[in-house]
């Protein structure tokens, strides 16, 4: 069996509880973690390495706003998790637990790293896990919406939180195949919920898009190839299954059936045209199977 690929943490922890619990809640197969104790420690591996980090866990605790500064300043932006202090998560003691698919922490009005962070109470660290892929799933989602903490920070700033979310996009891509733009869709954007009129004016631009490939297939240096990317990407975030797909190619293959019967030509030729379909249906198929974590 292939071994899963890992997700890097890395971590600055001050309270002798946190250092001893929170590496018991990551298995050892599924994360690599780096902990610091000293938060200069922390951002000189995290300067260097950062390129390698998939998500941070930081200790709320008196020094970590000026953590989180640095990190600003040197234009450092990764997935995120702050864990109360125990006092400050006693205070609020019949708040509710925050909904997983949906964390408090994406407009979260008091977020100090970036708006897409995830703050936890000590209580919550059990489900650690499923915590940091909504750590994940919030940063690249939300990397065009979400705005830094400080007003001030400018549009340099809001350029390299973006520039971040794109490598880690990348990087996430390559090490756990289409996870990271699995990550990054969002339900609210599935053909199935959406409003009729924006269902209706989907289909409408697949339908255009499909009718474009149809029409170049065949043609040498006609861009086929990026076409049927676009057009499966789209598929692929709007969840369109393959029987949708196929409907769309039977319409068009039909309508361009009437126009050749019209013009007194043979339907013959548009057997050929399978080969578009199943193209298309290849790559969508190959982008749900390998965005499908391999432990499900």
């Amino acid at each position: 069996m292939q071994k899963r690929p890992q997700i890097a943490v890395h971590t600055l922890l001050v309270s002798e509880t946190l250092l001893q619990t929170l590496p018991k809640c990551l298995s050892h197969d599924r994360y690599t973690l780096v902990s610091s104790q000293n938060a200069q420690d922390f951002l000189n591996h995290l300067g260097q390495q950062k390129h390698h980090v998939d998500c941070l866990i930081l200790e709320q605790n008196h020094a970590l706003p000026q953590v989180i500064r640095s990190l600003h300043r040197d234009g450092t932006f990764l997935p995120a998790i702050i864990v109360q202090e125990a006092t400050l998560a006693t205070q609020s003691p019949e708040s509710p637990e925050p909904d997983l698919s949906e964390p408090s922490s994406i407009h979260n009005a008091e977020a100090q790293y970036h708006n897409a962070e995830v703050i936890l109470t000590q209580g919550q660290l059990p489900q650690l896990p499923q915590h940091i892929d909504t750590a994940l799933t919030s940063f690249l989602r939300l990397a065009t919406a979400c705005r830094l903490t400080e007003p001030e920070s400018g549009q340099l700033m809001q350029q390299q939180f973006n520039t971040q979310q794109n490598l880690l996009s990348e990087k996430l891509k390559e090490r756990l195949g289409y996870l990271g733009i699995y990550y990054k869709r969002n339900p609210q954007h599935f053909l199935r919920n959406l409003s009729n009129s924006e269902r209706q004016k989907l289909l409408r631009e697949l339908k255009v898009d499909y009718q474009a490939i149809i029409l170049n297939y065949f043609r040498k240096d006609s861009g086929v190839n990026q076409r049927i990317d676009e057009f499966v990407n789209k598929a692929f975030f709007a969840d369109i299954s393959v029987s949708q797909v196929l409907e769309i190619h039977m319409e068009l293959m039909d309508l361009l059936a009437k126009k050749l019967k019209l013009e007194g030509r043979s339907e013959e030729i548009l057997l050929d045209y399978r080969l578009t379909l199943i193209d298309a249906i290849s790559h969508l198929c190959e982008m749900y199977r390998r965005s499908i974590p391999r432990d499900h």
